[in-house]
């Protein structure tokens, strides 16, 4: 029994050794713990970078307010070059370093799982079970216990090494995270120097656009001025003390009047453009009936003479045709002679009978018609007044042009229905007038009856 309690006794001991060990792992967690403090050391080191690279940019944008000429020298740009290729490396380690932070950040979540989870809970219903087993079993599971402890005290110096060597990545993950935000600030600040540098770059050329856009503006005026030539000694005093507005008014009057006074010199152009086209149109329409009216004459009367002349205001003669302008055309004159050439022997229209007159207007009627023919004519006893001779000449010259027109006479006498195609007669029956077809025999006979009544 003694010796029971003296195995019982040293087990109480190693038991107590065995507490001891824990608590001494106790202290070490929380000494674990309160590593962070130097973390949190860190930060204030950071946040008195931060304040620093802050006045580092107030700097840089005060040097963004100096004139385009301090620019990046080429030895600077060589440098931003070589800075940015070591941004991106940094970039690229950072990206490393970042995913080994999270593995390193797994695996220390996972043995601190495992301490607290497993190793404590193990300590814990190890110390209820030795209370309630007995002392053999006490002893034996003594002997696992310590066997336990061991391995557990081993897990637990393995699980701090592996906290300590976490902490030395974490130390060195954020010296180079730190690293990497200064080299990431110093490329969003070069980003910002060239965004700058393009826009007063693109200002500058503006500027230079207007200024060359100015200077034009100014040679045209400064033209416009030597065109005007040298002003009046009154202008100065004239219209210095008038408004903008007033100015301007005036500049449009005088713009409207030059307008007007161009407006008004097109039209006088195409007022004596039209004038000249319609005095060649009646010299050319006078001229072809002045000739063809000489030679129909000529041919219902040989022997005779005829000519058409312009009368004019100034003028009744000859000479009107030579006017320039149609306003001074006041009609047409016609001089004939029925027995020759010579000037005494031509007579004007008052001067002649009316057998003569209507041979004359014949005349002129069939010039116009060679001119500008009609469909069709429409005489009513033209050859009344006329001799047997001129109504022969009156009728060849109507067969002569019915090749292009339609003649419709109406006559008492023979010359006419000798060229005649078509013969219709009227008759008075019943007191109403009938139209018949006839033919020429017939209607020879009508004529000569009714001559000896005429």
């Amino acid at each position: 029994m003694q010796k029971a309690e003296t195995k019982n006794s040293k087990n109480k001991d190693v038991f107590d050794k065995l507490k001891a060990d824990i608590r001494l792992m106790k202290e070490e967690v929380a000494a674990l713990e309160r590593s962070h403090h130097p973390k949190e050391r860190s930060l204030a080191s950071l946040d008195s970078s931060l304040k620093s690279m802050q006045s580092t940019e107030q700097s840089l944008r005060s040097e963004l307010q100096q004139d385009l000429l301090n620019q990046l020298s080429v030895t600077d740009q060589q440098e931003v070059d070589r800075l940015n290729d070591d941004i991106r490396k940094l970039t690229q380690e950072n990206k490393e370093a970042f995913s080994e932070r999270m593995r390193l950040e797994a695996e220390k979540n996972k043995l601190e799982n495992l301490l607290n989870n497993n190793l404590y809970r193990r300590k814990e219903e190890l110390e209820a079970a030795l209370q309630e087993i007995s002392v053999e079993d006490r002893r034996r599971k003594l002997d696992n216990s310590n066997a336990e402890l061991t391995a557990i005290s081993n897990r637990i110096n393995d699980v701090n090494k592996n906290v300590k060597d976490l902490e030395q990545k974490f130390e060195k993950f954020n010296s180079e995270q730190k690293y990497t935000k200064e080299l990431e600030h110093w490329k969003a600040q070069e980003r910002d120097f060239k965004k700058r540098i393009n826009e007063d770059a693109k200002d500058l050329e503006k500027m230079t656009s207007k200024q060359s856009l100015l200077l034009k503006k100014k040679e045209d005026f400064t033209r416009k001025i030597r065109e005007l030539g040298s002003l009046p000694s009154d202008a100065f005093e004239k219209y210095q003390n008038l408004s903008y507005k007033q100015l301007y008014k005036k500049l449009e009057q005088l713009n409207r009047k030059g307008e007007l006074d161009r407006g008004y010199s097109s039209i006088m152009e195409l007022m004596n453009a039209l004038e000249h086209r319609k005095y060649e149109a009646i010299q050319l329409t006078f001229k072809q009936v002045s000739k063809y009216f000489s030679e129909v004459f000529k041919k219902l009367v040989p022997q005779g003479h005829a000519n058409l002349t312009m009368k004019t205001e100034n003028d009744d003669g000859a000479q009107g045709a030579k006017a320039q302008s149609v306003e001074q055309f006041v009609g047409v004159g016609i001089k004939v002679s029925f027995t020759g050439k010579s000037a005494g022997e031509m007579k004007e229209m008052q001067q002649l009978s009316g057998g003569q007159k209507s041979l004359v207007a014949l005349a002129l009627i069939f010039a116009i018609q060679k001119c500008d023919p009609a469909p069709f004519y429409l005489f009513d006893e033209i050859d009344q007044a006329l001799d047997s001779q001129h109504r022969k000449a009156v009728s060849d010259m109507i067969h002569e042009l019915c090749q292009d027109a339609q003649f419709i006479t109406t006559t008492f006498r023979p010359e006419l229905l000798e060229k005649a195609d078509k013969f219709y007669g009227v008759k008075f029956r019943n007191k109403v007038s009938h139209i018949e077809v006839v033919t020429q025999e017939e209607a020879r006979d009508f004529v000569e009856d009714d001559t000896p009544h005429s």
